[in-house]
This record gives structure tokens, C-alpha cells and sequence, in this order.
């Protein structure tokens, strides 16, 4: 099997699954008991939790079930409460656990969307206009997750400072985290992140908190977590991300050569097939994630026959991949219909090997040339 969907979910390394196989057999005490087994886990918890926010210039970590609490708690935390009247701005191509809190707040806030450019990023005009003095929060992805596109952080830290200085800057890190390096310190005021999109496990994420973030609690019903979020800790969760993190390798793979490989076989081989997003060889583009349409094949067609052949890619977020409608990012960068209905995202590894790209380019090229002919148009 051919696995490249990977910005959905990753394969757990063989360091996390022991960590937490050893974390259930002998630690399973609970973190907040006073005895010494309980003590002895609390502290490997806090050990790592200093570790995380020093590696991320962070003053506090919190940690969550995953990307979308630390999405939820970092935006609804900050201003579900607030007496404060303002503007708050999201991205276009932002990830519902981040759009959906931000709508929430319409009814007490002015709340926009940033529009993008044709690549997915964030028209930086535009925002200057947008970002207006009373703005309280402003929202950005890190990395896309459907085309790729890397967001210019550092461009939009400047205009937030020279243009409202007192707005807070989320910034969902789930697709870009060991992928880019970030340090709070640039500006960021918090950051989400999860563990299961690099080969942690499911269930577990943070939010990175910078030096003037201030968040109110979701979840009542405890101290743990700083008084931020109630309920006994994932142990086995947090010590498995603790495990990705440091089985993470930087350098051992070349991923963004393995997925330039597969724009290159495809493009060659399905002359009709289109990049969605940024150039794939640009700065702009990451290195895992390229999206792809292939008119006039349907992508849930085509997404099956591909399966039939053992190569398994989306069409577009798997948080999303069961409803109706289009994908709020290709509608965003402004795709006809046509190849937003044909659009396939494949997302790459570490485990991705040149065997994998190739597999994928042929089975592509198979299904596509026995699909076309009974397409209608």
C-alpha cells in the first residue's frame, strides 16, 4: 500500500508506540496523586512541557486533545468572554477549527476573512487594509492544509505591529510544526499544534502560548494544566508526542525531493492535470503537501479507483471529506469548478520512499487514461 495522505494522519514511529506502550505497563499512575509513582509521571509531564515551550520561545505550554481544542481554546479563550468591541480576521484558507470559533464571535465582533492570492496566500494588500486599529485577533495557518501554501508569517507580524500592535496573532501550526522552525519570540502569540501529524498519536496536541497571551478556560472542573484546562492529563498521549518529537529527523529524508518527483511523473504522464496552489518548487510551497486537479475525472472517482490500486490520497481536509459542499480553500483561490470538483491532495512522509512516488505517478497515469473516456463533459 501507497499511503499519501498523511496530511489527514501519520503512522505512529516505532519510538512513540514503545514510549507509550511502557507509559500504560508502568506509568499509569495519575499525574496529580501524591505519591511517588504519581509524582514521578507529573514530572516527566512538566519536564517535557518545559522542553516544548523553550523549543518554541514559548512562555507556557498547554496541552490539549489536539489541534482543534488548542484552535478553540486560543481563540475562544481569548475573546468569547471579552467586554471588548473590535475586529477579528481569519484567513480564507483557514482550517474550520479555526473559521468556525471566528464566526462564533460575529455577534459581539467585526469578524473578516483575509483574502488570498491564486497560490493560497494571504494577499498582504489586502490585509493592510483589513487590519485596522481596533482589530483584537487576527488568525493565519502556518501551512495550508489542502495546497501546501506556506502563509509570510514574518510579512504579517509586521503589518499587525505598524498597523494594530495590540492584536493578538494566532497561528495554527498543525501542518507546519518540525516542518518550518517557529519561535514565538518573532511575534506569534499562540500556536496550535497535534501530534498525530508527526507520527505522534491521535488525541494529544498544545497550544504554545507567547510572553502577552492571556486565555480564559473551556473546560471547568479542575486545575490541571495551569487552571486552563480541567480533567486528568493523556498521559500516554503526551509522553507518545514527547517520543515524536524527539524521533523527529530533520534532515534524514528528502521529502521535498520525493514530492517534486511526483509533480513531475504526473504532470508528464496526465498532460490535462493541474497544480492547485503555489509552484511546488517555490519558497511559498511546503515540502509534503501538493494538490493536484484532474479534470474532467471526478476526485471521488478517481480518489476510489486509486485505492482499488492500493494508493490512498484526499479529496481535500479529512475533517471535511464528508460533505457536500466545495472546499473552502479552492474556493478561496478562486478555482473554476471544474477543478475544484477533480482536485486530489498527496501528502507526503518520512516513510515515503522513490519506490512509493513512482507507484503512485503509474497507478495515476492507469486509472486517469481508463477514467477519461466515460466522463462526461
Amino acid at each position: 500500500m501507497v499511503y499519501l495522505d498523511n496530511a489527514a494522519t501519520t503512522r505512529p514511529s516505532e519510538a512513540v508506540i514503545a514510549a507509550m506502550t511502557a507509559a500504560m505497563q508502568e506509568g499509569y499512575f495519575n499525574p496529580s496523586s501524591l505519591y511517588a509513582p504519581g509524582y514521578s509521571v507529573g514530572k516527566e509531564i512538566e519536564t517535557f512541557r518545559l522542553q516544548l515551550a523553550k523549543s518554541l520561545s514559548a512562555r507556557e505550554v498547554i496541552f490539549t486533545s489536539g489541534g482543534t481544542e488548542a484552535d478553540n481554546l486560543a481563540i475562544l479563550g481569548l475573546l468569547q468572554n471579552s467586554r471588548k468591541k473590535g475586529r477579528v480576521l481569519y484567513s480564507a484558507v483557514e482550517h474550520s477549527a479555526v473559521a468556525e470559533p471566528c464566526q462564533r464571535l460575529k455577534d459581539h465582533f467585526d469578524v473578516a476573512t483575509l483574502p488570498v492570492t491564486a497560490s493560497g496566500i494571504v494577499d498582504l494588500n489586502a490585509a493592510r487594509d483589513l487590519m485596522t486599529p481596533d482589530t483584537v485577533l487576527i488568525c493565519v495557518m502556518q501551512v495550508n492544509n489542502e495546497v501546501g501554501a506556506i502563509q509570510p508569517l514574518e510579512d504579517l507580524i509586521r503589518l499587525r505591529d505598524e498597523l494594530c500592535p495590540d492584536a493578538h496573532l494566532h497561528v495554527d501550526g498543525v501542518q507546519g510544526f518540525l516542518h518550518l522552525d517557529t519561535k514565538l519570540s518573532t511575534g506569534i502569540d499562540s500556536y496550535a499544534l497535534s501530534a498525530h501529524k508527526f507520527h505522534g498519536p491521535k488525541g494529544v496536541g498544545a497550544l504554545a502560548l507567547g510572553k502577552r497571551a492571556r486565555v480564559n478556560p473551556l473546560i471547568l472542573g479542575g486545575k490541571q494544566e495551569n487552571g486552563l484546562r480541567a480533567g486528568t492529563e493523556n498521559t500516554y498521549g503526551i509522553l507518545g508526542m514527547q517520543a515524536a518529537i524527539q524521533d523527529h529527523r530533520a534532515n534524514d529524508h528528502d521529502i521535498r525531493a520525493l514530492k517534486l518527483r511526483l509533480v513531475e511523473g504526473i504532470l508528464a504522464a496526465i498532460p490535462e492535470s493541474v497544480i492547485n496552489g503555489p509552484e511546488p518548487s517555490s519558497s511559498e510551497a511546503c515540502d509534503h503537501i501538493v494538490n493536484f486537479s484532474f479534470p474532467p475525472v471526478q476526485a471521488q472517482t478517481m480518489m476510489h479507483a486509486l485505492e482499488a490500486e492500493r494508493v490512498l490520497v484526499s479529496q481535500g481536509s479529512a475533517c471535511s471529506s464528508r460533505k457536500k459542499q466545495s472546499s473552502r480553500t479552492l474556493v478561496a483561490l478562486g478555482l473554476a469548478q471544474s477543478r475544484m470538483d477533480s482536485a486530489l491532495r498527496f501528502s507526503l512522509s518520512r516513510y515515503t520512499t522513490q519506490e512509493d512516488i513512482d507507484q503512485a505517478i503509474d497507478a495515476c497515469a492507469r486509472v486517469y487514461k481508463n477514467l477519461r473516456p466515460f466522463t462526461r463533459r
